[in-house]
Protein backbone atom coordinates (compact mmCIF):
# COMPACT_ATOMS: atom_id res chain seq x y z
CA UNK A 1 0.00 0.00 0.00
CA UNK A 2 1.35 3.73 -0.96
CA UNK A 3 1.28 5.97 1.85
CA UNK A 4 1.19 9.82 0.65
CA UNK A 5 1.54 12.63 3.26
CA UNK A 6 0.24 15.12 1.13
CA UNK A 7 -1.85 13.94 -1.73
CA UNK A 8 -1.62 16.51 -5.04
CA UNK A 9 -4.63 19.00 -5.39
CA UNK A 10 -7.19 18.01 -8.20
CA UNK A 11 -7.79 20.82 -10.52
CA UNK A 12 -10.34 20.10 -12.98
CA UNK A 13 -12.36 23.70 -14.78
CA UNK A 14 -15.89 23.94 -14.95
CA UNK A 15 -16.42 21.05 -11.87
CA UNK A 16 -17.48 21.88 -8.16
CA UNK A 17 -15.34 22.18 -5.70
CA UNK A 18 -15.50 21.85 -1.54
CA UNK A 19 -12.58 23.95 -0.06
CA UNK A 20 -11.53 24.51 3.32
CA UNK A 21 -8.72 27.04 5.43
CA UNK A 22 -8.39 28.17 8.64
CA UNK A 23 -7.04 30.88 10.31
CA UNK A 24 -2.93 30.75 11.45
CA UNK A 25 -4.02 31.42 14.90
CA UNK A 26 -6.34 28.26 14.75
CA UNK A 27 -3.59 25.92 14.23
CA UNK A 28 -2.58 24.03 17.96
CA UNK A 29 -0.79 21.64 19.33
CA UNK A 30 -4.22 19.39 18.89
CA UNK A 31 -4.18 19.72 15.36
CA UNK A 32 -0.42 19.23 14.99
CA UNK A 33 -0.74 15.95 17.36
CA UNK A 34 -3.80 15.01 15.06
CA UNK A 35 -1.99 15.30 11.64
CA UNK A 36 0.62 12.58 12.91
CA UNK A 37 -2.00 10.31 13.43
CA UNK A 38 -2.18 7.42 10.50
CA UNK A 39 -5.90 8.40 9.68
CA UNK A 40 -7.74 8.92 6.47
CA UNK A 41 -7.57 12.58 5.34
CA UNK A 42 -11.94 12.62 5.23
CA UNK A 43 -11.74 11.46 9.33
CA UNK A 44 -8.85 13.64 9.87
CA UNK A 45 -11.05 16.80 8.19
CA UNK A 46 -13.94 15.75 9.66
CA UNK A 47 -12.00 15.91 13.69
CA UNK A 48 -10.19 19.12 12.50
CA UNK A 49 -13.46 21.04 12.03
CA UNK A 50 -15.46 19.10 14.86
CA UNK A 51 -12.69 20.72 16.88
CA UNK A 52 -12.77 23.80 15.18
CA UNK A 53 -16.29 24.73 15.87
CA UNK A 54 -15.59 24.90 19.10
CA UNK A 55 -12.28 26.39 19.58
CA UNK A 56 -11.65 30.20 20.12
CA UNK A 57 -8.01 30.06 18.53
CA UNK A 58 -7.51 31.95 15.73
CA UNK A 59 -11.77 33.06 15.76
CA UNK A 60 -10.96 36.49 14.48
CA UNK A 61 -14.54 36.42 11.96
CA UNK A 62 -17.17 38.35 13.56
CA UNK A 63 -19.01 41.36 12.93
CA UNK A 64 -17.10 43.31 9.83
CA UNK A 65 -14.91 41.24 9.37
CA UNK A 66 -17.20 38.64 7.79
CA UNK A 67 -18.62 41.09 5.58
CA UNK A 68 -14.65 42.23 4.17
CA UNK A 69 -14.48 38.36 3.79
CA UNK A 70 -18.07 38.40 1.67
CA UNK A 71 -16.68 41.36 0.12
CA UNK A 72 -13.33 39.36 -1.03
CA UNK A 73 -15.49 36.56 -2.26
CA UNK A 74 -17.66 38.44 -4.75
CA UNK A 75 -14.98 40.46 -6.18
CA UNK A 76 -14.37 37.30 -9.23
CA UNK A 77 -17.52 35.87 -8.67
CA UNK A 78 -18.69 34.85 -12.28
CA UNK A 79 -15.32 35.48 -13.71
CA UNK A 80 -12.45 33.19 -11.59
CA UNK A 81 -15.18 30.74 -10.16
CA UNK A 82 -19.21 30.09 -9.34
CA UNK A 83 -20.25 30.39 -5.52
CA UNK A 84 -22.60 27.77 -4.98
CA UNK A 85 -22.54 28.44 -1.39
CA UNK A 86 -20.22 29.32 2.25
CA UNK A 87 -20.05 29.57 5.43
CA UNK A 88 -17.79 32.27 7.41
CA UNK A 89 -16.91 30.01 10.72
CA UNK A 90 -15.15 32.27 13.31
CA UNK A 91 -11.66 30.52 12.39
CA UNK A 92 -12.67 28.69 9.03
CA UNK A 93 -14.16 29.20 6.05
CA UNK A 94 -15.87 26.57 3.61
CA UNK A 95 -16.66 27.01 0.13
CA UNK A 96 -17.82 25.35 -2.68
CA UNK A 97 -18.04 26.72 -6.16
CA UNK A 98 -17.00 25.60 -9.58
CA UNK A 99 -13.86 26.63 -10.37
CA UNK A 100 -12.96 28.32 -14.13
CA UNK A 101 -9.31 28.51 -13.37
CA UNK A 102 -6.60 26.57 -11.62
CA UNK A 103 -7.93 26.06 -8.19
CA UNK A 104 -4.57 27.65 -6.64
CA UNK A 105 -4.84 30.92 -8.33
CA UNK A 106 -8.43 31.09 -6.92
CA UNK A 107 -7.34 30.12 -3.59
CA UNK A 108 -4.33 32.35 -3.08
CA UNK A 109 -6.37 35.25 -4.51
CA UNK A 110 -8.87 34.94 -1.49
CA UNK A 111 -6.77 34.03 1.01
CA UNK A 112 -3.95 37.12 0.43
CA UNK A 113 -6.65 39.83 -0.19
CA UNK A 114 -8.70 39.02 2.79
CA UNK A 115 -5.43 38.61 4.59
CA UNK A 116 -4.20 42.22 3.97
CA UNK A 117 -8.35 43.57 4.25
CA UNK A 118 -9.23 41.66 7.49
CA UNK A 119 -5.73 42.95 9.15
CA UNK A 120 -6.22 46.49 8.42
CA UNK A 121 -9.63 46.02 9.53
CA UNK A 122 -8.28 44.13 13.08
CA UNK A 123 -5.30 46.89 13.32
CA UNK A 124 -3.10 43.25 13.34
CA UNK A 125 -0.25 42.56 11.39
CA UNK A 126 1.38 39.14 10.13
CA UNK A 127 0.36 36.01 8.72
CA UNK A 128 -3.77 35.80 8.83
CA UNK A 129 -4.31 32.13 7.18
CA UNK A 130 -2.80 29.06 7.93
CA UNK A 131 -0.57 27.41 4.96
CA UNK A 132 -2.32 25.26 2.45
CA UNK A 133 -6.17 24.45 2.23
CA UNK A 134 -8.21 21.39 2.30
CA UNK A 135 -10.02 20.55 -1.13
CA UNK A 136 -12.17 17.97 -2.66
CA UNK A 137 -13.73 17.56 -6.29
CA UNK A 138 -17.41 17.16 -6.39
CA UNK A 139 -18.11 13.27 -7.54
CA UNK A 140 -22.00 13.30 -8.28
CA UNK A 141 -25.31 14.93 -7.18
CA UNK A 142 -24.98 13.27 -3.68
CA UNK A 143 -21.98 14.27 -3.13
CA UNK A 144 -23.34 17.81 -3.93
CA UNK A 145 -26.02 17.88 -1.68
CA UNK A 146 -24.13 16.50 1.23
CA UNK A 147 -21.89 19.08 1.18
CA UNK A 148 -23.97 21.80 0.36
CA UNK A 149 -26.50 21.04 3.33
CA UNK A 150 -22.99 20.70 5.50
CA UNK A 151 -21.63 23.99 4.69
CA UNK A 152 -25.70 25.75 5.62
CA UNK A 153 -25.83 24.07 8.47
CA UNK A 154 -22.14 24.38 10.11
CA UNK A 155 -22.83 27.86 11.82
CA UNK A 156 -25.72 26.48 13.06
CA UNK A 157 -24.57 23.17 14.82
CA UNK A 158 -21.78 25.53 16.19
CA UNK A 159 -24.80 27.46 17.57
CA UNK A 160 -23.26 31.00 16.13
CA UNK A 161 -25.85 33.39 17.39
CA UNK A 162 -25.35 35.19 13.74
CA UNK A 163 -24.95 32.20 11.64
CA UNK A 164 -27.77 33.37 9.11
CA UNK A 165 -25.23 36.28 8.50
CA UNK A 166 -22.27 33.19 7.84
CA UNK A 167 -23.61 31.66 5.60
CA UNK A 168 -24.93 31.65 1.71
CA UNK A 169 -26.17 29.64 -0.59
CA UNK A 170 -27.46 29.35 -3.98
CA UNK A 171 -30.76 27.24 -3.46
CA UNK A 172 -32.35 28.80 -0.50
Amino acid sequence: MIKHKKLPHINMLEHYQFITFRTYGSLSLYLKKLYSLNLTNSKKQYLIDSYLDSSNSGAYLFKDAIDIFKNTLILKEGIWYEIVAYAIMPNHIHILLKQKIELFKIVKFIKSKSAIDINRYLNKEGKFWADGYYDKIIRDEKHFLKVYNYILKNPIKANLPDSENRVYGVFE
